[in-house]
């Protein structure tokens, strides 16, 4: 066969094992090589090596190990795409020879070992992607002169880069995605990160970064979610956050804020999730949180929240950055991105928050969850919390709130996670299959609380108790043989009943010949309808998935 002319090969995710020679040189010039998932490992393939005219290499996911040899950055400079992420490669990031294209470039990196400092070249990418490795140094990358740089997405984290974050974002001014999570980096937020207007995501959590955030980000108009959460930062809520409408992602948790939340904030229209939850904040909750539209009218149909983005000079017309987010879910942290967007969270627990619950809470009829607790709150949960229908998680826990548990809460079928121990809360606990399937741990440390799931029984509910006849001396008969002897009359009552009722049945059928017969036919009938419909319900799942 003559493959001379071959130049595409596809054979992604099939699990196949490719076993070529250490000296086999193919007899083709490829132009688009896509093999992810592909075992090619576990040398880096020497064949690509006199390929010279590629525009498309992924050999991803291939179990591939060691260093990346210096032959290489011969096979990367007409490159349009690359990935060489989920493998095992090591060492030092070679220089690789990535030309500038006024089309699309992206680089992809990720899920490596490789250490040391992040090389220049690698910036001539429009989509650079170098998460979970473990490189310690950038500034040289960053902060290197260069001309008409085009990139769009810089996701270094999950990396070992510590130190200050170098200043020199100006030429950095096309992105639309910069992420520095899980790194090591500390010191103040530098003020050159507001030359990024174009910024759609900016994910800086589990750093250790101080001070407040920078005003000129207040440029940074096209914000869409800002996650700083897990470090160190200080001040108020600077206003530019609340003039940011677009915004649908927000969370300053685990920081050291303070301040009261201002009330500009109800002006996020927009937003799905809020995370302020352990921080100093102190006051009351905004009434005005209503308008959160967002979490009123289910109108967002970007289930993994994605920031997207074109190319200026062609290449393709629309590209897609999955994004994540780190959430309490029931008590439990998960990091989420599927189905974050679908997601409508209001978090503000762990603070010094007083004053009562708005009322208005319960006109974000799309809300999922509710954490509010580890606050000062006080008053009574709004009655109108019924409203809730989505509601699927609320924690009001270790706070003073009072009065009784309402009626409403227990229409709640979603609900499937609730804490409102340790406040102040009495009365009966509402009869529903929801309040009564929790634990008991729920309503704890609500001495006025009583009924089921609790042991403590609620006044009037007491079992009637069996009066004694002290005059003729039978005390001991009423208090221990008087239970027994019921319970001995119930069971026998029980015996008889069963007795009856299963003779009266089998005895009628077998004396009466055409009430026997009428009484199989109904059986036989009864299983043949049971049968057909199962069938039918086979039938049309199968059609379901097949379509």
């Amino acid at each position: 066969m003559n493959l001379s002319k071959l130049d595409h090969i596809d054979l992604s995710f099939n699990s196949l094992t490719l076993k070529m020679s250490s000296n086999w040189v193919p007899p083709f010039q490829l132009s688009f090589l896509n093999l992810p998932c592909c075992t090619i490992g576990p040398r880096f393939p020497n064949w690509l090596q006199n390929q010279s005219n590629l525009n498309y290499l992924d050999i991803s996911n291939s179990s591939i190990y060691g260093v990346i040899p210096d032959w290489f950055s011969n096979v990367t400079s007409k490159l349009l795409y690359l990935n060489l992420s989920f493998n095992h490669l090591d060492g030092i990031l070679p220089n690789l020879t990535l030309s500038s294209h006024d089309g699309s470039l992206v680089v992809d990196l990720s899920y490596n070992q490789f250490h040391g400092a992040i090389a220049p070249s690698v910036s001539n990418g429009m989509e650079i992607y170098l998460s979970n490795n473990m490189f310690t140094r950038f500034k040289h990358f960053l902060c290197t002169p260069k001309d008409n740089l085009m990139v769009q997405v810089l996701d270094l984290s999950d990396n070992w880069l510590s130190g200050r974050m170098p200043d020199c974002w100006l030429p950095w001014r096309e992105l639309v995605v910069l992420n520095l999570e899980n790194n090591n980096l500390w010191g103040i937020i530098p003020s050159s990160l507001g030359s990024l207007s174009r910024l759609q995501t900016l994910r800086l959590r589990h750093n250790s970064f101080s001070g407040s955030l920078p005003s000129s980000l207040n440029r940074s108009s096209q914000l869409q979610l800002l996650d700083v959460g897990h470090n160190n930062l200080n001040g108020k809520i600077p206003t530019w956050i609340g003039e940011n409408l677009g915004l649908k992602l927000l969370s300053l948790k685990s920081n050291e804020f303070y301040g009261k939340i201002p009330s500009n904030l109800c002006q996020l229209n927009s937003i799905i999730i809020l995370d302020l939850s352990l921080n100093n904040f102190s006051g009351g909750i905004p009434s005005c949180i209503h308008n959160f539209t967002s979490m009123v009218h289910n109108n967002n149909d970007d289930a993994d929240l994605t920031a997207t983005f074109s190319y200026r000079h062609g290449g393709e017309p629309f590209r897609k950055y999955k994004n994540s987010a780190l959430l309490i879910w029931k008590g439990l942290e998960y990091n989420y991105d599927k189905i974050l967007g679908l997601l409508r969270l209001i978090d503000i627990s762990s603070n010094r928050l007083s004053g009562q619950i708005p009322a208005t809470l319960a006109n974000l009829v799309e809300l999922v969850q509710v954490n509010l607790s580890r606050n000062h709150l006080s008053g009574i949960i709004p009655i109108n919390i019924g409203g809730l229908s989505r509601l699927e998680s609320l924690d009001l826990s270790h706070n003073e709130l009072s009065g009784k548990i309402p009626k409403g809460l227990a229409k709640l079928s979603s609900l499937s996670y609730l804490d409102l121990s340790n406040n102040h809360l009495w009365g009966k606990i509402p009869t529903s299959t929801q309040l009564q399937s929790f634990n008991a741990s729920t309503y704890a440390g609500n001495s006025g609380l009583c009924g089921p799931p609790l042991t403590s029984t609620c006044p009037g509910d007491e079992p009637a108790s069996v009066p004694s006849n002290s005059s003729d001396g039978n005390e001991s008969y009423v208090e221990d043989g008087g239970d027994w002897l019921d319970m001995s009359w119930f069971n026998i009552g029980i015996g008889v009943g069963f007795a009856v009722g299963f003779w009266g049945l089998c005895g009628t059928l077998a004396y009466k010949t055409s009430w026997r017969h009428a009484y199989f036919r109904l059986l036989n009938e009864l299983g043949d309808w049971l049968y057909v419909a199962i069938e039918v319900q086979k039938t049309r799942l199968r059609r379901r998935l097949q379509s």
